[in-house]
C-alpha cells in the first residue's frame, strides 16, 4: 500500500505529501517515517496503489489520532487561509502526539492480591513485620497505590517485602493529569425566567446560527447549560468556547459542578501532560463538553450537536499568529458538517455579526433583562477636563474617591478598569524630548516600578530603569500615561489599608496565577481588583458593587474603523461587573470626552441604538462588514529585501486590479510599527468588495507565495483585528 504522507515540519519546500509503503492504515494515521537523515513523525492523508517514484521507505504505524472529519477541516482551512498542510495538523493533536515515543508515561502501582482475602494475606506477611501489614492494609483500603508514594510512606524495605511474599500485584499505569482539580464549585437549581426558558427552546429545537443577545447578567450561561444537557439527553456532545483562559476556571467550575467528568479542558495554558489526557479523554468518549480558548474549537469530538461560543465579539477568537483562522468561522463549518447548532453569546455583539442576525441569516434571541432583582447599574459620566480645571490632577475624580469610601465603609468590593499594563506607558526626557525606546522595535519602554524596569510590550525585552537621560545627561525624566500599576500605587495612597490585587499581563503571566487572583478576590481576600480587559469579561462577583472605568476614551482615537466599536464593548462589559447578585450596582465612568456619542449610548446600554449608528457609519465608508479588508504583511532583516517584495506585490494587485475590477482601496507603505522584533516590516493594503473577495484571494496568496523576503516572512491577513 502507498501512503501519502505529511511530514512533521513547518517548511513551504515540504508543503506537499511524500509517498512511503507500509500497511494497510486508516487515513489520520500517526506514523514514523525516514525522511532525509531524520525520523519524523508523519499523518497518513491519502492512500493509493502505486508511486511515481521507486524504492519507497517504509512508514512505520502507530496509531490514529486524527478523524475524516478533522481532515475534511484540514482541506477548509488551507483553502480558506491558505495554510500549510502541517500547521493545521498540528492543531489536531497535543505536543506528545508529534513524537515517537509513548505519551503516556507510566508507573509502577500495587494492589492487593484479590485471589486471597485480606485475612489470609496478612496470615503470609505474618504478625512480626508491623510494618508490612500497615502497608498492606493501607494499600487494601485505597484499593492501589503508586510505588514511589508507598515507598516514601513505608520505607523501602517494607514494601519489597510485601512484593517478595508475592502478596500484591504490580502493574504499569498511566496516572492521569487534570487540570484545575481543586475547583469547588456546587451545581444549584436555577428556575429560568420565561425569556431563559424561550430561548433555551428555540435552539435546541432550531438549526443553524443564533445569536443570543443578553445584557451581562441576564443568565446567558444557564441558557449555555440547558442546552448541552439537552444535547448530551440526546447521546450528542457539545463544545463552550471562552475568549480568556482566565474566564475558563469559573466556567469548568460551573459545568463540573453539573456534568462532572464529562467536562474536559483544553486550552494553552495547560502542561504537555494535562493537554494529552485531556485530549484523549476526549478523544476515547470519556468527555463529552469540552471547554477552552479558541484552540478548543479543534477538539475531537464526534457527533457535536452544539457549538456555543461566548462574548464572540471578543478579539482573541481571531489567530493573527500561525496559523491565522477566524474561529467563528471554523465553528460554522464545524456545526455545519455535524449538523449542530452554533451558538454566539454577547452583551455587546461583533458589528457583522447582528447585522447577519437583523438580515434573518442568524436567528436572534434577546435577553433584554437582568435575572437578578436589580436592573443594571446606574452609570456615572465624570468630565475629567472639569477635575482638572478644578485643581484635581489625580487619575480619581472626586466622584470616584468618595464612591470607593462609601463602599469600603460598606465592606463592599470594587473592581477599577484601565486597558494599561504597568506603571507609566513611556518615560521622556523634560529637557531635550528622549523617548526611551525598544532597540528590536520601534515602540517606547513602558516603565514597570515594582520591577524598577522598562519592558517592550511588543518583544518583551527588558532595559534597566532611567535615572538620567542617556542623549543629554538630564535627570528631569518624566514618566507618561499611567498604567494599572500606578493606579494600585495611588489607590493606596488614599487608601492606605485597602487590599488591592491587580491582574494583568504581568501579574498572570506564571501558571494559574489568574486563577489564584480570582480566586482570592471571591474569597473576599481584597477589597479592590485593579485590571486591565482581563477583568472586563465573563466574572461573577456577588459583592462587587462598584466599578470604576478610568481614561474610558483611551482607545477611542487609535487610527482604527473599530475604535469606537470596542471602546462601547469595553465600558458596556466592565460596567456589567457591577450589581450582579442582592446588591445595586453602580459605575463611574472618567472620561476626557464626555458628549461622544458612544457614551452616550453606553450609559443608556442602548446597543441597538449604538449599532444603527455604526453601521450607517461602516455603510458609507466602506468598511467591513461592508468590505473586507486584506492586508500582506511583509518582514525582513534587511529593509531592501522587504522594500524590493512588497514593490512587487503592490504592482502584482494593480494588475489584478485592472483584471477583476477597482478596489475600495489599494495602498503599500512601511507597517505603524516599522520594526519589530529587529524585523523590517512593511505592508499592502486592501480593501475589497465581498462580491470580489472570493475571486481575487487565490492570486493575492499566489503573489504573497511569489514575493517572500530572502531573509524574513509574509502573511496575509483578512480584516485583522491590528494593522500596527
Amino acid at each position: 500500500m502507498i501512503l501519502e504522507v505529511i511530514v512533521d515540519l513547518s517548511n513551504s519546500e515540504v508543503d506537499r505529501t511524500f509517498d512511503y509503503v507500509g500497511e494497510d492504515m486508516p487515513i489520520g494515521s500517526r506514523v514514523s517515517v525516514e525522511f532525509g537523515k531524520k525520523r519524523l513523525i508523519g499523518f497518513v492523508i491519502g492512500k493509493k496503489e502505486t508511486s511515481d517514484y521507486d524504492r519507497l521507505k517504509e512508514a512505520k504505524y502507530l496509531d490514529t489520532p486524527i478523524s475524516s472529519e478533522q481532515l475534511e477541516l484540514m482541506y477548509y482551512l488551507r483553502q480558506s487561509y491558505h495554510l500549510r498542510y502541517i500547521d493545521v495538523l498540528r492543531l489536531f493533536v497535543p505536543a506528545k502526539l508529534r513524537e515517537e515515543r509513548d505519551p503516556e508515561f507510566t508507573r509502577k502501582y500495587l494492589s492487593i492480591d484479590g485471589s486471597r482475602s485480606l485475612s489470609e494475606l496478612c496470615d503470609v506477611v505474618g504478625g512480626r513485620a508491623l510494618k508490612q501489614l500497615e502497608a498492606l492494609k493501607y494499600i487494601a483500603a485505597n484499593g492501589g497505590q503508586f510505588l514511589n508514594v508507598l515507598i516514601a510512606k513505608f520505607g523501602v524495605s517494607a514494601i519489597n517485602g510485601l512484593r517478595e511474599k508475592e502478596v500484591v500485584i504490580e502493574s504499569s499505569v498511566h496516572e492521569r493529569s487534570t487540570p484545575m482539580r481543586t475547583l469547588d464549585k456546587k451545581d444549584k437549581e436555577v428556575t429560568l425566567t420565561s425569556a431563559q426558558a424561550d430561548a433555551v427552546k428555540r435552539i435546541t429545537g432550531g438549526q443553524g446560527v443564533f445569536l443570543l443577545h443578553g445584557v451581562t447578567g441576564s443568565g446567558k450561561t444557564e441558557v449555555y447549560e440547558r442546552v448541552i444537557e439537552d444535547m448530551l439527553s440526546k447521546g450528542k456532545t457539545a463544545v463552550m468556547l471562552v475568549p480568556e483562559i482566565s474566564l475558563t476556571p469559573q466556567m469548568l467550575g460551573l459545568f463540573r459542578a453539573r456534568f462532572g467528568d464529562k467536562v474536559a479542558i483544553l486550552h494553552s495554558g495547560l502542561n504537555s501532560a494535562e493537554r494529552y489526557d485531556e485530549w484523549k479523554r476526549v478523544r476515547d468518549g470519556e468527555a463529552k463538553i469540552v471547554i477552552g480558548a479558541r484552540s478548543a474549537i479543534f477538539a475531537p469530538l464526534e457527533n457535536i450537536g452544539a457549538i456555543i461560543i461566548d462574548e464572540e465579539h471578543d478579539t482573541s477568537y481571531l489567530s493573527e499568529s500561525n496559523p491565522r483562522y477566524d474561529t467563528k468561522s471554523v465553528a460554522k463549518y464545524r456545526a455545519h458538517l455535524n449538523g449542530a447548532v452554533l451558538v454566539l453569546g454577547s452583551a455587546t455583539p461583533d458589528i457583522e455579526t447582528y447585522l447577519n442576525a437583523s438580515r434573518g441569516e442568524y436567528g436572534l434571541i434577546t435577553l433584554s433583562e437582568r435575572i437578578s432583582k436589580h436592573k443594571l447599574p446606574e452609570m456615572e459620566i465624570v468630565d475629567m477636563v472639569q477635575e482638572f480645571r478644578s485643581g484635581n490632577s489625580s487619575i480619581f475624580s472626586v466622584a470616584l474617591l468618595d464612591a470607593i469610601r462609601d463602599a469600603l465603609a460598606r465592606n463592599e468590593q470594587i473592581m477599577l478598569f484601565l486597558n494599561r499594563r504597568g506603571f507609566a506607558s513611556f518615560i521622556r526626557c523634560k529637557e531635550c524630548g528622549y523617548v526611551a525606546k525598544c532597540d528590536d522595535c520601534d515602540v517606547s519602554l513602558t516603565y514597570h516600578k515594582e520591577d524598577n524596569e522598562l519592558k517592550c510590550h511588543y518583544c518583551g525585552k527588558r532595559y534597566h530603569a532611567l535615572t538620567k537621560c542617556p542623549s543629554c545627561g538630564s535627570d528631569r525624566i518624566k514618566q507618561g500615561r499611567i498604567g494599572t500599576e500606578k493606579v494600585v500605587e495611588e489607590l493606596k495612597g488614599f487608601f492606605p489599608n485597602v487590599r488591592a490585587l491587580r491582574m494583568d499581563n504581568d501579574t498572570t503571566a506564571r501558571r494559574d496565577s489568574y486563577l489564584k487572583i480570582l480566586s482570592s478576590f471571591g474569597n473576599h481576600e481584597a477589597d479592590v481588583l485593579v485590571g486591565t480587559q482581563m477583568i472586563a469579561k465573563g466574572h461573577d462577583f456577588s459583592n462587587v458593587t462598584l466599578v470604576g472605568i478610568l481614561e474610558a476614551d483611551a482607545a477611542l482615537y487609535f487610527s482604527d474603523y473599530r475604535s469606537s466599536e470596542r471602546t462601547f464593548q469595553l465600558i458596556t462589559q466592565v460596567a456589567g461587573r457591577a450589581g450582579r447578585a442582592e446588591k445595586a450596582g453602580r459605575v463611574i465612568l472618567q472620561t476626557y470626552a464626555p458628549r461622544h456619542y458612544v457614551f452616550r449610548f453606553g450609559k443608556d446600554y442602548d446597543y441597538t441604538g449604538f449599532w444603527k449608528k455604526e453601521i450607517n457609519t461602516r455603510l458609507v465608508t466602506k468598511f467591513p462588514p461592508y468590505t473586507k479588508i486584506v492586508r500582506v504583511l511583509l518582514n525582513s532583516t534587511e529593509e531592501q529585501d522587504v522594500v524590493d517584495c512588497t514593490r512587487n506585490v503592490y504592482r502584482a494587485m494593480q494588475s489584478l486590479e485592472k483584471e477583476c475590477g477597482k478596489f475600495v482601496y489599494l495602498g503599500a507603505a512601511k507597517s505603524p510599527v516599522t520594526r519589530m522584533n529587529g524585523l523590517v516590516r512593511y505592508q499592502v493594503l486592501m480593501r475589497i468588495s465581498p462580491e470580489s473577495f472570493g475571486e481575487v484571494m487565490p492570486r493575492i496568496y499566489g503573489a504573497a507565495d511569489d514575493n517572500r523576503p530572502k531573509k524574513g516572512s509574509i502573511f496575509v491577513e483578512i480584516n485583522p483585528q491590528s494593522l500596527i
